[in-house]
Parts: C-alpha cells; sequence; structure tokens
C-alpha cells in the first residue's frame, strides 16, 4: 500500500467514527459503561469483521489459505529481515507472500495427484534440524516462532511443499531429461583448458513473469535488492520468493565459471565484488537477482579451502558493562589463551576465569567470516586469534588446534558436472511445470 493510499484510509476512518459518534449522541445513544471509559449504550459496529473468525484469503482448487496463514508466513520473512520491513512495503510483501503460499499449494497438490506422500514423521524430522540450526530444540524453537508471531506449523507447511515438489520432479521430471556424456566431457575439456581462470559461488533469486506480469516482477524485484541491501537475508528471501529448485538450499548455485551462466548473469557476476547483490536481471521467463559470495581459480590449489579444527574460548560480559570495564576482561582473556600451553588445555585454562569453550574439528576457512579467515590462515597450531565479539553478547578467541591443508585441485569430476547440467534442465522444466499449474488452477480469492 502506497504512503498516500494509507493516509487517506486512514482520513476516511476517522471520519466515519467521527460521523457515528455524533450520530450517536443525536439519538440519545449516550456514552456509558466502566469508569475511564467512553463507550455508546448501544454501540454501531462499523464492520461485520470477526477478529476470532480465520476468514479465506484465497482458496486454491478447494484448500483454503487463511488470512492466518499468511499472517505467520509474513513474520517469517519479517523475522528474516531482523524486523525491518517498513510500513508501507507489508501490503506489497503480503501480496507476494500470498503468491507464495499458493504456489506452494499447488505443488503440494501435484504431488499428492501423483499419489506422492511426505509422511508427517519426515516433515517433523526436517524441523527439528531445522530448529538445531538455530541452536534450539524444536519445542523451544516453536515458542520462539510463536513469540513473533509465526508458528510451527507454518514452517512445517513449507517444509511439506519443498519435499513434495522435490519427489514430484525426481518422479515426473528428471527421467525424461537427458544429458549426453559428450556434453559433460566438453564441460570438462573447458575446465582443463581453463585452469587459472576464475570461477565464483552464485546464490540466485528467480521471479518468473510473462510480458503481461513483467512490471509488478521487476517492482518486486527492485524492492528485494533493497531489502537485502538493508541488511535482509538473501538466504532467507530466496527461499521465501525464489521460484527456482535452488530455493530450497538459498539459491546456492554452487561453484561456477562464467561462460556456465547465461549472458547477463555472467556479467554480474564478473563485475560484483564478493559479498555484494546485484540489480534485477532480465533473463528468460523472468527477473535474477544473484550474489557472489566467493572466487577461486579454476583447478587451482587455495589456502582458503583448507579444514581447521578450531576451539572457541568465550567470556559473557555481566550485563551493563562498560567498554571501560571490558577492557581488563579482554586483557585476562588474551593472557589466559597465551600462557595455557596449547589446545590441550584449553578447557582447564577457561574454567579458570569462567569461560565457556566450543569446539569444532571440521571448520572449512571458507565458511568464516573474511577478517577470521585472513587471521587463521596465519597463524600456527596453538596460536590464538586477536579478541573479537560485543560486550553485549560475548568475547572470543579461537585457537587453532589443527589444519588440513588442501591437495592439488583436479577439478570437478564427471558425476558433478553431469548432476549440475541435470539440475540446470530439471529447473527449467519445474518452472514450465508450475507455470501450467497456476494457468489451470481455480483460485478464488476473498
Amino acid at each position: 500500500m502506497k504512503l498516500g493510499t494509507f493516509r487517506s484510509s486512514a482520513l476516511v476512518l476517522a471520519g466515519s467514527l467521527a460521523a457515528a459518534a455524533a450520530l450517536a449522541q443525536n439519538s440519545g445513544n449516550q456514552p456509558s459503561g466502566p469508569a475511564g471509559l467512553n463507550l455508546p449504550a448501544n454501540p454501531a459496529f462499523l464492520t461485520t469483521a470477526d477478529p476470532a473468525v480465520r476468514k479465506a484469503t484465497a482458496i486454491v482448487n478447494g484448500h483454503v489459505i487463511t488470512g492466518t496463514d499468511l499472517d505467520q508466513r509474513v513474520a517469517l520473512v519479517v523475522l528474516a529481515n531482523g524486523g525491518n520491513v517498513p510500513a508501507e512495503e507489508m501490503t506489497r510483501l503480503r501480496a507476494q507472500v500470498l503468491r507464495n503460499l499458493i504456489d506452494e499449494t499447488l505443488q503440494i497438490q501435484a504431488a499428492e495427484a501423483k499419489d506422492i506422500k511426505v509422511e508427517k514423521r519426515e516433515i517433523d524430522r526436517n524441523y527439528e534440524q531445522y530448529a538445531r540450526s538455530f541452536n534450539r530444540s524444536p519445542a523451544e524453537f516453536s515458542a520462539y516462532l510463536k513469540s513473533v508471531g509465526s508458528s510451527d506449523a507454518s514452517i512445517k507447511r513449507q517444509i511439506h511443499g519443498e519435499m513434495a515438489w522435490r519427489r514430484l520432479q525426481s518422479r515426473q521430471i528428471a527421467p525424461f531429461v537427458n544429458v549426453a556424456q559428450e556434453e559433460v566431457q566438453a564441460i570438462i575439456d573447458r575446465l582443463n583448458a581453463s585452469k587459472g581462470q576464475r570461477e565464483y559461488r552464485i546464490s540466485e533469486i528467480f521471479l518468473a513473469a510473462t510480458p503481461e506480469t513483467a512490471a509488478e516482477a521487476r517492482a518486486n524485484a527492485d524492492k528485494i535488492v533493497q531489502q537485502i541491501r538493508q541488511g535482509g537475508s538473501f538466504l532467507a528471501y530466496a527461499r521465501q520468493f525464489s521460484e527456482a529448485s535452488t530455493a530450497a538450499v538459498g539459491g546456492d548455485l554452487g561453484w561456477v565459471r562464467a561462460e556456465q551462466l547465461p549472458d547477463p548473469l555472467a556479467e554480474a557476476a564478473q563485475a560484483l565484488p564478493v559479498g555484494q547483490v546485484s540489480n534485477p536481471i532480465p533473463v528468460n521467463g523472468g527477473y535474477s537477482i544473484v550474489a557472489v559470495q566467493d572466487t577461486r581459480q579454476v583447478l587451482m590449489t587455495d589456502q582458503r579451502d583448507a579444514i581447521l579444527s578450531l576451539k572457541q574460548i568465550s567470556i559473557r560480559p555481566p550485563a551493563g558493562t562498560t567498554e571501560a570495564q571490558a577492557g581488563p576482561l579482554v586483557q585476562r582473556l588474551l593472557r589466559t589463551v597465551q600462557n595455557m600451553g596449547g589446545c590441550g588445555r584449553a578447557e582447564e585454562a577457561a574454567a579458570g576465569i569462567g569461560a565457556e569453550v566450543t569446539t569444532n574439528d571440521q571448520v572449512p576457512v571458507r565458511e568464516l567470516p573474511g577478517p577470521l579467515q585472513d587471521a587463521l590462515l596465519n597463524l600456527n597450531v596453538g596460536q590464538a586469534t586477536t579478541p573479537f565479539g560485543s560486550i553485549d553478547d560475548r568475547i572470543s578467541v579461537l585457537v587453532l588446534c589443527g589444519r588440513d591443508d588442501p591437495g592439488p585441485n583436479s577439478g570437478p569430476t564427471f558425476d558433478q558436472v553431469y548432476a549440475q547440467l541435470e539440475e540446470q534442465r530439471v529447473n527449467q522444466r519445474a518452472q514450465r511445470y508450475l507455470r501450467d499449474l497456476r494457468r489451470d488452477a481455480v483460485i478464488d480469492y476473498r
């Protein structure tokens, strides 16, 4: 809803309320009721809406999507965006989320029509993994979702839709996609010929569009880019809005070279700095938004492919700690790790200063924030990083306990290249399949 429209609606409502109050007074319907409340003796309701009734927002081939369903899914997007969605953007956001819910419903219905089932226990198992990724038990995560206006049912419905759609693609689309051995070998040959050239870790959000809906799709894409650049999660927006099959993995396309991408996406990948997001890019069938997550050289060894064994030692400052008060805590932590004699005594040393220790023996360097990558690659085993963190949460160091350096990079295998080509073609056919489902659906908006 545009801001001007919202203000006009508010003025109309205010005028209606004023008129109703004047009418009540002229007819002798004077305010009464509990002290402090200005209530008419015979209130005239201005709408028949009952907040306790879950009214349908859309009926998709007989399946009801309620306003509550929509509210709870919107809450997930707002949460992923740090709660920072301008009021004037909510109408557009709700419209986009409703389209996603309709597509999700069509995908589940299409799978069920082919007798493809997703068992409740499978959904619950995936939900548990999802909760664990937020360091919460399923019960804790459900309570948290409820506290922010969403629900576990909303996420489980999304999990259901993703699983059903993947299985439908595996049964109805993938068997009819052909990838020739010659095509795979040609790509491998080009990779070998391109040794030393740049390749990119790309994430994509794809919004489908027809000539009739192109303007609306472009406007939606512009708003998504704006929100991501203001701190929104690319992964979350990809999961909620992308119409590509990679939506379930946050839009991740994996490692690709420029020549493996459509020309418009290749140009964007080569121009974008790592960590940046593109403007909407017109492509066949709609618009794409891409982000470059990382870069490397084809078939070249890169130290950032090393796997580290780390211990994180953390101190939680008391609530209300000031910068000045935090100084001695930082120095105490630094002295402790310098004098503890390596990782073997980390737990003992941490206990002596009331610190916590977390261990992870399989940390890819590339998955760490850039500044920590540089710091850790310059350490010897047993050494620790400079303290980092926040006095409002925790102050930490990372201790390097081991490092597995990468071997020679022989490039992707035949099977990996085959799988990537197959995925691209399945994705294209899946988009056409969903377009046909939309075209044939009976959708009643309420």
